[in-house]
């Protein structure tokens, strides 16, 4: 009997929420190799999945009342068996191979591995620019290769690399640049496996893409900017203007890749434009201080509850 491989981390409300991505995993080439860990509300809330776990190295239910992913996700990682862990979503589905390819690439010794990410609602520009503005920088046309960068889900990481963190797990896990941090402090190596594919679920509702983008500015910026003086604040409050020109340049690559390759509608890039706008919009907020409170319930909607807010048709 094979040993366990990969430990996939999943943070949900309940089974129904994770089953889209849980099908998934049932099919993945090394499943006999995965431990999953679910960590929900309660055993009873996702109880069906243990149905499963003869076909997987095992499946563990943690108790927690996911109020805060982050730390019901760091709870999953402390949980986890394996010595890699793969952080999951609800709303990011697994090609086949993926595991099996992200294992494989963690052989050569690095601190984590992320996956080609595709879009997996490809109709319109609102699902489009939101998948670019998140993911173009590791976009499963790009080649593979070390990388300076990582985004914190979707990703296989060396347990004992996210362990090493200690209490600043769930900062780590955070959205923003918690994980970065640490692995730079770690001086930490990773990688860019494009072979190992992933489908990431964008936001296609108007008025909750736009929510979504400014949100995720407000959260990134204020977590950033938790130790600065006022001072610093205030510098980036001014600078603010020149931050979408930043963040454009650095998906640019992945921008063109899905441009030319992967059939985006009319009005693509002028979509990415605006929702950058709209994120550092949200950024001059968070650099001002604006409350990050009712941001973070929003966000924590729409991380868990992403497939409620497809518009009709754009699924």
């Amino acid at each position: 009997m094979p040993g366990r491989r990969i430990s996939a981390v999943f943070a949900t409300d309940n089974y129904e929420t994770i089953r889209p991505v849980f099908e998934r995993m049932r099919k993945q080439t090394i499943r006999d190799e995965i431990e999953i860990v679910l960590v929900a509300h309660s055993t009873e809330a996702a109880k069906e999945a243990l149905k499963y776990r003869d076909e997987f190295a095992g499946v563990v239910i943690v108790e927690d009342p996911v109020y805060e992913l982050a730390v019901a996700r760091a709870k999953g990682v402390r949980a986890a068996s394996a010595p890699l862990v793969f952080i999951g979503e609800t709303h990011a589905y697994p090609h086949p191979g993926m595991s099996e390819k992200l294992a494989n690439a963690m052989e050569e010794g690095w601190a984590a591995v992320a996956p080609g990410f595709g879009n997996a609602n490809p109709k319109g520009t609102l699902s489009w620019s939101g998948f670019l503005c998140d993911y173009a920088r590791w976009g499963a046309g790009l080649p593979g290769g070390e990388i300076d960068f990582l985004p914190s889900h979707n990703v296989v990481y060396r347990r004992s690399v996210l362990v090493s963190f200690g209490e600043r797990l769930v900062h780590a896990l955070s959205l923003g640049d918690g994980m970065m941090e640490c692995m730079r402090e770690g001086q930490h190596r990773f990688y860019h496996e494009p072979s190992a594919r992933i489908d990431h679920v964008n936001t296609t509702m108007g008025l909750h893409w736009l929510m979504e983008r400014f949100v995720v500015g407000v959260l990134v910026s204020s977590r950033r900017a938790v130790p600065w003086s006022f001072l610093r604040r205030l510098g980036y409050v001014a600078g603010s203007p020149l931050i979408p020109l930043v963040l454009l340049w650095r998906i640019m690559p992945g921008i063109r890749e899905a441009t030319r390759h992967a059939a985006t509608p009319p009005g693509t890039i002028a979509t990415s434009v605006l929702a950058t706008v709209i994120r550092v919009t949200g950024e001059f907020f968070g650099y001002a201080g604006f409350p990050i409170h009712r941001a973070d319930r929003r966000m924590h909607e729409y991380e868990l509850h992403r497939l409620a807010y497809l518009a009709p048709g754009k699924s």
